[in-house]
């Protein structure tokens, strides 16, 4: 699972697409996307990176797309711009896997941004009336857009959203207990977030860019996605799998921080298992088990601690709990698959 030290912006970047202020030549770049699945798939053709920075009022991001052939068509907000190709920020404030955020923008600057209240996996829903009121976005294009008679070098996109915008109450359906405040993160705070590509293949038609379609299907080829963190699945809603970013209050090019994993990701993960695990015996028992024998993941916990696992409503719900290390968290996964903490607490 990959990480990045984000480190604070002096003043505010000029949102142009064009990434070129000091701050921006001072962040690092991220690793190269890799495929959605992982090594077990071809790396991508084409690089894509990112970098990151923040202040008291924005989170900021900067993209880096390799492409000889800029093209986009969606002009109207919030279409399905992954008919295109496509930029993509996903971010999980809080890192229980539920109530985050999706933003995707295409090379003309259309953008679609909607908050999941659950994975798809879980039960959505998608809000895509809801939007990031105070968005500001760019992108500049090395070359010219839509025009296949000549080659282009890239497109880079720079974006910068509110913090005011990201904030537990905007998928209120669920309790928030353990969720972060609203407002800028503090130093050392870490969220979920990932970064997705897709990259449609193309051919020249006339004077126009179209999509390769199946000589049989006559549909168009399936879609490449990319990726910073992968997923091990062609499913991008899985906020677990998603990278790890660390805030720091040291100013971007005066210092470095290291970075340091966050609280009790083994537990964490440990209790992962335990839902995947419940997951794939409801579908076959039409109810979840209380057994870990019957589930055939291991109750222990690294330092040798038990999970405990409780059924409710008659084996159609339950929930999961496990001591963090040095008791000072217990922590709790539901059948939704939702993971949240409670300090002070041990467990039942």
């Amino acid at each position: 699972m990959r990480h990045y030290v984000c480190y604070l912006s002096p003043s505010p970047p000029a949102i142009d697409g064009r990434l070129d202020e000091p701050a921006w030549r001072a962040a690092a770049w991220s690793e190269p996307f890799v495929d959605i699945e992982g090594a077990i798939k071809p790396a991508p053709i084409w690089l894509t990176r990112v970098k990151m920075l923040w202040d008291d009022t924005h989170f900021y991001f900067a993209a880096e797309l390799v492409e000889p052939h800029v093209w986009g068509t969606l002009v109207k907000r919030d279409t399905i711009i992954y008919h295109d190709n496509d930029f993509e920020v996903f971010l999980d404030p809080d890192g229980d896997t539920h109530g985050y955020y999706e933003l995707e923008i295409n090379a003309l600057g259309t953008v679609w941004d909607l908050l999941l209240v659950k994975p798809y996996r879980d039960g959505g829903p998608a809000v895509n009336r809801w939007d990031i009121g105070g968005l500001q976005s760019a992108v500049a294009v090395a070359g010219t857009a839509n025009d296949p008679s000549d080659r282009d070098t890239s497109w880079t996109v720079e974006l910068a959203i509110p913090w005011s915008d990201l904030h537990p109450g905007a998928a209120a359906t669920e309790p928030t207990t353990g969720a972060r405040p609203p407002g800028p993160p503090r130093d050392g705070e870490h969220w979920r977030v990932n970064f997705s590509r897709v990259q449609w293949d193309l051919e020249v038609v006339g004077d126009e860019y179209r999509k390769v379609t199946d000589s049989i299907t006559g549909k168009p080829l399936s879609e490449h996605n990319w990726v910073w963190s992968p997923q091990g699945a062609v499913n991008m809603h899985m906020p677990e799998m998603w990278g790890i970013v660390q805030f720091s209050d040291i100013a971007v090019g005066e210092g470095s921080t290291g970075f340091t994993p966050p609280e009790d990701e083994a537990v964490r993960w440990t209790l992962r298992q335990v839902y995947y695990a419940q997951r794939a015996y409801f579908r076959e028992h039409d109810r979840y088990s209380r057994w870990f024998d019957e589930l055939g993941v291991s109750p222990r916990l690294p330092d040798g601690s038990l999970v405990q696992l409780r059924l409710l409503s008659s084996g159609t719900a339950y929930v999961a709990t496990a001591p963090g290390r040095g008791g000072g968290t217990t922590w709790h996964i539901s059948d939704d698959g939702r993971i949240w903490g409670e300090r002070g607490r041990r467990g039942e």
